[in-house]
This record gives C-alpha cells, structure tokens and sequence, in this order.
C-alpha cells in the first residue's frame, strides 16, 4: 500500500529517479531540494520514497511545481495523479499554481484540471545536477 506524507528526511530514498536526465542531481542534491523547497510531498512504499512532488512558493501569491517524479516501476499506479490532487488541495489558498511541461504530458495534467497556456524557458543543462 502506498501512503502520502510531506518529505521528512527519515525516508530512504533509493535510485531511479531523474530518468534520462543527463546530468541528474547527486541523492544529496534531491534531498537538499526537497528540505528547502516550499512543500515537498512524497509516496511511500514503507519507508522508499516512489514518488516525489515538490513546490516553489512566494508564500503569498503564486506557486510553481517544478518536478513530479514516480519510480518506473511504480509508474501507472495512480501515484502521480494523487500527489497532484494533494499539492493542489494543499495549495488551494494560493491564486496561481503553475506548472511546465513536455508535450507528452500535457493530457496528464489537463485530466487533472490544469489549463494550457504558453510558457517561455531557460535550461543550463550542465548545471542540471545542481550548484
């Protein structure tokens, strides 16, 4: 059975996560993104973090949710769509909460209630394992 909880560092954090990234972040760099991030939410499998979202915030106005990420072998479980269903029900306070995504994904999120819209980025991709 799967549980939901905020980020506490007690949780093991196993490999896998970042798929395909080509410079994906040490464990030590995602730990320290989700202690400093405005609201880290984890799925749990006893006590291996399977899944991942995390929040960017102003902490008045506007929130960001720069990455959602599920094990692959934990991927088409629902894991995803209930962490989202978490964030936003957390973050419902909030005027904005905003999101980028791959094409591919972008059904994903509708289902969820989130509206297209037109985004602009920047990618240093060799800082992509963090500062």
């Amino acid at each position: 059975m799967i549980n939901y909880e905020k980020y506490r560092t007690i949780y093991d954090l196993p490999d896998g996560f970042f798929e395909g990234w080509p410079n994906p972040p040490s464990k030590e760099k995602h730990r320290e993104l989700l202690e400093k991030s405005y609201l880290s939410l984890v799925a749990l499998d006893g006590t291996a973090i399977v899944g991942f979202l995390n929040v960017i915030s102003d902490g008045v106005l506007s929130c960001y949710i720069p990455l959602l990420e599920v094990l692959p072998a934990y991927r088409k479980q629902g894991i995803g769509k209930e962490l989202m269903k978490r964030a936003v029900h957390a973050l419902s306070e909030f005027y904005m909460i905003d999101l980028s995504c791959d094409e591919d994904l972008r059904p994903f999120y509708e289902s969820l209630g989130m509206k297209r819209t037109l985004g602009m980025m920047h990618r240093n991709y060799e800082k992509q394992s963090g500062k």
